[in-house]
């Protein structure tokens, strides 16, 4: 296999056949099977995943405000975001160093996932909160219930500046406090 990483990141790939010594290409195929060529198919994507995993940094989360909150937790806790699911991509999580609970889960997600009237995509935060102060917070507008985790202990904003930065930060700072009790 040979592979061929332009400076703008393009990749380009080539394997060869080792006993004919021809470009081998049935693993681009996607109605190819058998298990051969899935086993060629496994370790191509194994190996580009590899050197995606250890070259680059992703930036799954676009928009000012996302980008400033990951650069705050960074900074703050040291923490980077952890995917860590292979079918989900678009889904990352951070977690404290001492216990590795999960303080915070951003997202992909559709407006109308979240009730809103609206296809668009947006960059949510999950956190960890006080069951004591979530009815009082939760508006359909800016806060809503925790999108896929326990609505009884986690809310939800959407990254797009309908919430401050500031506000996200302090809300992301005692969700690490909540995260450090459990």
């Amino acid at each position: 296999m040979r592979i061929e990483i332009a400076a703008d990141g393009k990749v380009q790939t080539e394997l060869t056949d080792l006993n004919s010594g021809e470009p081998y290409i049935l693993h681009l195929v996607e109605d190819a099977c058998g298990s051969f060529v899935g086993a060629i198919r496994v370790e191509y994507e194994r190996v580009l995943t590899d050197i995606a995993d250890k070259c680059f940094e992703k930036d799954v989360f676009k928009g000012d405000c996302a980008h400033k909150v990951i650069e705050y937790v960074h900074e703050k806790y040291g923490d980077e975001l952890q995917y860590l699911w292979r079918t989900f991509p678009s889904n990352a999580v951070w977690r404290r160093k001492d216990n590795e609970k999960w303080y915070a889960v951003l997202l992909l997600l559709s407006k109308r996932k979240l009730g809103l009237n609206s296809d668009d995509i947006i960059t949510i935060i999950d956190l960890r909160i006080d069951p004591k102060i979530l009815p009082n917070i939760i508006d359909g507008k800016r806060y809503f219930p925790g999108y896929h985790m326990n609505k009884k202990n986690w809310f939800t904003m959407c990254l797009d500046g309908s919430v401050s930065v500031e506000e996200i930060c302090d809300w992301i700072d005692k969700s690490y406090i909540i995260a450090g009790k459990v």
